[in-house]
């Protein structure tokens, strides 16, 4: 009767089970909020790189091309357009450089986005879990419900690699596509510029 008439929180700092169990649950919770804010931070930081990258590419290729018209005004066309194959070479290199690196850093972006995904909801089922060990204490059954929260995690895993099925197009296949239409276009107006 004692203990019905006691607060949940009362019923649990009396209970040596129920209190370790909270200071673990509030330890964990403490940890993900950690490594959600670090994740949030790497993507951050992968974000600012691929923007860093999409301005070397038109950086590289105006510079170019505004280079190369004005030196095409100095010299004769035809010893020009017999080597306006190195500039176009040079830019598709680097072109290809670019949207590799572009990749890379999409799909790392990616990956970095599920693991946050998959923190945030270890902090939601971790935090329904906290709210009913306070509310119910000592009626809080620890083995039944330490059970469903690792059904739950386990339930996520199993769907999560289901989930990987056929792949479609993505922005970031856009993105490649656009930068490589830009590298033809950029080589084309190479020999336009030296050739005319």
């Amino acid at each position: 009767m004692e203990w019905k008439q006691m607060h949940p929180l009362h019923q649990i700092a009396e209970t040596p089970t129920h209190k370790l169990l909270l200071k673990q649950w509030l330890k964990e919770q403490e940890l993900i909020h950690g490594r959600i804010a670090l994740k949030e931070t790497q993507i951050d930081s992968i974000r600012k790189e691929i923007t860093l990258l999409y301005i070397f590419f038109f950086l590289f290729h105006s510079t170019t091309l505004m280079l190369l018209f004005n030196n095409s005004n100095f010299s004769s066309s035809s010893s020009i357009c017999h080597r306006s194959w190195v500039p176009s070479l040079c830019s598709l290199v680097f072109s290809l450089g670019i949207i590799w690196g572009v990749r890379y850093k999409g799909e790392v972006e990616g990956h970095m986005e599920k693991m946050l995904k998959r923190e945030k909801e270890d902090k939601g089922l971790l935090g329904k879990c906290v709210e009913e060990l306070k509310k119910k204490g000592l009626e809080f059954d620890l083995l039944k419900e330490v059970d469903a929260l690792r059904r739950a995690k386990s339930l996520r895993v199993v769907e999560g690699k289901e989930g990987g099925g056929v792949k479609k197009w993505s922005s970031r296949d856009f993105v490649s596509l656009f930068f490589f239409s830009m590298t033809c276009l950029s080589i084309v107006l190479t020999r336009i510029i030296l050739c005319t």
